[in-house]
C-alpha cells in the first residue's frame, strides 16, 4: 500500500483522496490553516491528519496537487522547499506549458513528475464517471494507485503536457460553450427580446439552456482561472485566446452566487451578469 498526501482535499480533491482510500492507500492531508468545510471533507474521504504540509511531505511518497489553478506553482514550490523527492502529481486545471513550467521546479528539486488532468464531477462514486488523464514517465505507478476505485485514470502518453491538454481541449468546450450561452441570455435580456429568441430556439432547447447556465452559477468563480488557462493554451497552439478570455469574465460577474445550494432563478443570474461596478 501507498502513502499518499493530497494538496488540498476540495470539492474535487477530496474524492480523488477517498478514490485511493478505496484501495487501502493511505492518504495523507494538512489540516492547518484549512477550512471547517475542507474539515468536513476530509473526514468524509478518510484522510489522515499529518497537521502541516511539512509532515505530509515528510510521510509521503506520492503527492497530489488538486487546487485552484493560480495556486499551482505556489503548492509545487512549498513541496520542493521542504525536499520532497517522490512522485509529484500535477493535477490542476492548467495549461500544457504551464505545467512544464511546475515540472522544472519539482525535478529540479529532485522529485519525479505526473501530468494529471481530471474531467467529470466529484468522484464519490463510480456513477460520476470522472477521469484524471495521466502523462509522464511515472504515470502508470500512480494510475494503479486508483485501479477499480470510482476514479478512472487512463495513461495517455510519457510526455508531459498531454494529460493537461486534454482537460484543456474538454473544458475548452463545455465551460466554454455554457459561458457563450450565458452572455447570449444576457445580450437579449438587455435589447428585451429573451422571449423571442426562445420561439426561435423551441421549449426544448430554451429549457435546456436555462438549466444549464443556472445549474453552472455556483461553481462560476471556480471556472474563471480555467478559462484563462484555456485561452493560454489556444496562444500556445498558435490559436487566439480570446473567447475563453471573454469567458472568465462571464463567469467573473457570477461570483456572488459561490457554493449556493439552490439554483437560482435566470433573473437572478441575468441580473448579476448585467450589472456592471
Amino acid at each position: 500500500m501507498r502513502r499518499i498526501g493530497l494538496l488540498h482535499p476540495g470539492a474535487m480533491g477530496a474524492t480523488v483522496g477517498a478514490a485511493a482510500r478505496s484501495n487501502q492507500h493511505t492518504v495523507l492531508w494538512a489540516s492547518a490553516g484549512r477550512s471547517a468545510s475542507t474539515f468536513a471533507r476530509a473526514r468524509r474521504a478518510n484522510l489522515e491528519d499529518a497537521g502541516t504540509v511539512a509532515e505530509l511531505v515528510k510521510d509521503s511518497e506520492i503527492v497530489l496537487a488538486v487546487c485552484p489553478p493560480d495556486a499551482a506553482e505556489e503548492v509545487a514550490r512549498e513541496v520542493a522547499d521542504l525536499g520532497f523527492s517522490g512522485v509529484y502529481v500535477e493535477g490542476n486545471a492548467i495549461s500544457p506549458d504551464r505545467t512544464r513550467t511546475i515540472q522544472r521546479i519539482v525535478e529540479k528539486a529532485g522529485a519525479h513528475y505526473v501530468d494529471g488532468g481530471i474531467i467529470g464531477g466529484p468522484a464519490w462514486t463510480r456513477e460520476a464517471k470522472t477521469h484524471m488523464y495521466l502523462s509522464g514517465p511515472r504515470a502508470q505507478e500512480v494510475a494503479a494507485c486508483f485501479e477499480g476505485s470510482p476514479l478512472t485514470t487512463p495513461v495517455i502518453s510519457e510526455r508531459i503536457g498531454a494529460a493537461s491538454a486534454v482537460k484543456m481541449g474538454y473544458a475548452a468546450y463545455t465551460k466554454g460553450t455554457t459561458a457563450l450561452l450565458t452572455a447570449i441570455l444576457g445580450m437579449v435580456e438587455k435589447e428585451g427580446v429573451r422571449a423571442e429568441l426562445a420561439g426561435q430556439w423551441g421549449n426544448t432547447f430554451t429549457e435546456q439552456t436555462v438549466r444549464r447556465v443556472c445549474a453552472n452559477t455556483a461553481k462560476a468563480w471556480r471556472f474563471v482561472g480555467e478559462m484563462h488557462e484555456i485561452a493560454a493554451t489556444f496562444r500556445g497552439a498558435g490559436l487566439p485566446g480570446g473567447f475563453h478570455e471573454a469567458a472568465a469574465e462571464v463567469y467573473e460577474r457570477l461570483e456572488a452566487f459561490k457554493d449556493h445550494s439552490e439554483l437560482p432563478a435566470i433573473e437572478a443570474v441575468l441580473q448579476a451578469l448585467l450589472r456592471r461596478d
